[in-house]
């Protein structure tokens, strides 16, 4: 990567990492202090830790529409101080519903897509795929990073402290949008416009059986992580004793752990090309963490072991499932793949907190492990029936005056290695979903007369 691309990812993904501490930092306290807030129930808890995906499910594909007309720094912007305004809400908030509303505030500010959008305005076709690793990345990095930093301010300051040091890093993140990411050359790229959900697409896509799958996937996977989170620190604390200004260190090595016995079988899956069933066994794995928690009882020792197995499948699954998005996506609709995917992750944390915090009111903190048992095991009978995904690239063409009539679906007969065909008339571009290997380049550019960068 040159400087400016350099430049343009570190900023891109401190903006990311930001947003997500917003959903995570307060997973791990906002149970155990919820008696600081008056009207508290353990319903509304759920409710304030789910709210946050609900308003991010609603707007993002919305803003990242909206970036294509009014511009990717304005729509950021906007978002983040949006999201600022939320957390100074319910950094100052004396009730549940305060909290509520700012967290749903926060949710507000759902400018993900709008990020990727910039990252591939701002950086080269070989270098996108790396810098979209590392954005994606992030989602891990932000998780490991609230899980640690969440309680050790919370135990020092207090838990409207956290909504503050959000407020601030809004701020921040602000700053680096107006002074650190350079400006694009191109709003409108062809890159970019692939990164972004177009309306018109949308019914291809969802009628898209592998990808409703993997929609499916992140749904469940953010449901059991919310829903789970509404019971976990409350069973350390009040179920096995464990104190709370101690959760930090349990979680940073359970994490620490788990993450690097994750790393091997990423890397195998690839190399071996066997993604699904490292896959489909990541989804048992996080059945096994949801049992073990449910069948801890008084055993510290189990619980940790469930913790454990919980994150490794965690960060194995949240690094997997983007990838097979990408993969499964047909031509020139990744963006649109991708903003359904984004809207159903945050979808299933705003389920999750709700059921989570229905079920520990009910029927005990317990229970709801139990809940995400059985929606795991419907997920590994989804998974396990998927096909193997296959290896595919994307080809951007931009046509010139004239050649919008002479290519249909049937050019993958004619130019081998061409596995779906999609045509956008009014923005002159046509889309390939190729297989590298056996993708004829040169049969290609002699149909179209020229070289595919002309």
């Amino acid at each position: 990567m040159n400087s400016l691309e350099i430049r343009s990812v570190i900023g891109l993904v401190s903006l990311y990492t930001t947003r997500m501490l917003g959903l995570f930092m307060v997973l791990p306290v906002l149970s155990l202090y919820s008696d600081d807030y008056a009207g508290s129930t353990t319903l509304l808890i759920g409710v304030a830790l789910g709210i946050y995906g609900l308003t991010q499910s609603l707007f993002q594909i919305p803003l990242g529409v909206l970036s294509d007309r009014v511009g990717r720094k304005t729509i950021i912007v906007a978002g983040m101080l949006m999201f600022m305004l939320g957390s100074v809400v319910a950094a100052s908030a004396e009730t549940i519903y305060g909290i509520i509303i700012g967290r749903a505030l926060q949710g507000c500010g759902a400018v993900a897509s709008t990020i990727m959008a910039l990252l591939s305005d701002l950086t080269t076709e070989q270098n996108r795929t790396k810098a979209m690793a590392a954005v994606g990345g992030s989602i891990g990095l932000a998780f490991a990073l609230a899980m640690i930093v969440g309680p050790l301010i919370a135990s020092a300051f207090g838990m409207g402290a956290i909504f503050w040091f959000t407020a601030v890093l809004a701020g921040a993140g602000i700053l680096v949008v107006m002074y650190w990411i350079p400006n694009p050359v191109a709003a409108n790229s062809l890159s970019s416009r692939e990164a972004l959900a177009m309306p018109a697409l949308f019914r291809r896509t969802l009628g898209n059986r592998e990808l409703l799958r993997l929609d499916a996937g992140i749904f469940l996977l953010h449901m059991v992580q919310m829903a789970s989170w509404v019971s976990v620190p409350v069973v350390l604390s009040t179920v096995l004793g464990f104190e709370p200004s101690r959760h930090w260190w349990l979680y940073l090595l359970t994490m620490g752990f788990g993450f690097a016995a994750m790393l091997p079988f990423m890397i195998i899956a690839e190399r071996k090309r066997i993604v699904k069933w490292v896959f489909v066994g990541a989804v048992v794995l996080l059945g096994l963490a949801e049992l073990l928690m449910y069948l801890s009882g008084l055993r510290l020792g189990v619980f940790v072991a469930g913790l454990f197995l919980f994150f490794m499948a965690f960060n194995l699954l949240e690094a997997s499932l983007p990838s097979l998005v990408s993969k499964v996506a047909p031509s020139g609709s990744r963006g649109t793949a991708m903003g359904i995917y984004s809207s159903s992750q945050f979808l299933g944390a705003f389920v999750g907190g709700v059921a989570g915090g229905v079920l520990a009111q009910s029927y005990g903190a317990h229970a709801v492990f139990l809940f995400s048992l059985v929606m795991v095991t419907v997920w590994a009978v989804i998974a396990i029936t998927m096909p193997r995904p296959r290896h595919w690239s994307s080809v951007v063409v931009k046509l010139q005056d004239g050649e919008a009539g002479l290519f249909d679906a049937s050019l993958g007969d004619l130019v081998a290695g061409v596995e779906d065909v999609l045509f956008i008339p009014d923005q002159g571009l046509m889309y390939l979903k190729v297989d590298k290997a056996s993708f004829d380049q040169p049969a290609l550019e002699k149909l179209l007369g020229r070289p595919l960068a002309a």
